[in-house]
């Protein structure tokens, strides 16, 4: 078994040291998704939610998170973020009562680690800030699941899930 990177020598938490890596475009695209009532996929397609406009406040979030990851995942890496692109579709089948927002967020940065974990955090804030403006039109919104799709750079190499 390889020695665990991110324990010291006293068998504590640490962050890896990456500054003998080489850098590279790294990109990473994750996705999660929001299940909601017809109700509130009415409020976000008309534009009528008493809060605003849904899909653009979790945008700026799901940016914002992004660009934070390293200040609430302890061992992520604080890295200068090249782009973020955050993307919503409707899956709906509309005889089951059943719309899913669907939430993409691709993040890239030049650097030394990858952003696996800014896509991740991206995609988790924009659904979670579609719940909260959505929350007072139905609780019972369901997100998840949240998974990464793809990511290139590295010297793991690239990854991309088979779906």
């Amino acid at each position: 078994m390889s020695q665990l990177t991110h324990f010291n020598e006293q068998g504590r938490a640490k962050m890896v040291d990456v500054s003998d890596k080489a850098i590279t475009t790294r990109i990473a695209v994750a996705q999660s998704s929001i299940i909601v009532n017809e109700t509130i996929h009415s409020q976000i397609t008309e534009g009528t939610n008493k809060k605003g406009d849904v899909f653009a406040v979790a945008q700026v979030a799901a940016i914002m998170a992004a660009k934070n990851t390293a200040t609430i995942i302890p061992m992520c890496h604080p890295l200068p973020l090249t782009g973020i692109d955050v993307r919503f579709d409707w899956k709906i089948d509309e005889e089951a009562g059943h719309y899913e927002v669907m939430i993409q967020a691709e993040v890239k940065t030049k650097g030394m680690t990858g952003v696996e974990m800014e896509a991740l955090t991206a995609a988790s804030a924009a659904a979670l800030t579609i719940y909260d403006m959505c929350k007072a039109a139905g609780k019972e919104m369901i997100i998840g699941p949240t998974m990464l799709l793809k990511k290139t750079g590295g010297k793991n190499g690239d990854f991309q899930r088979e779906m």
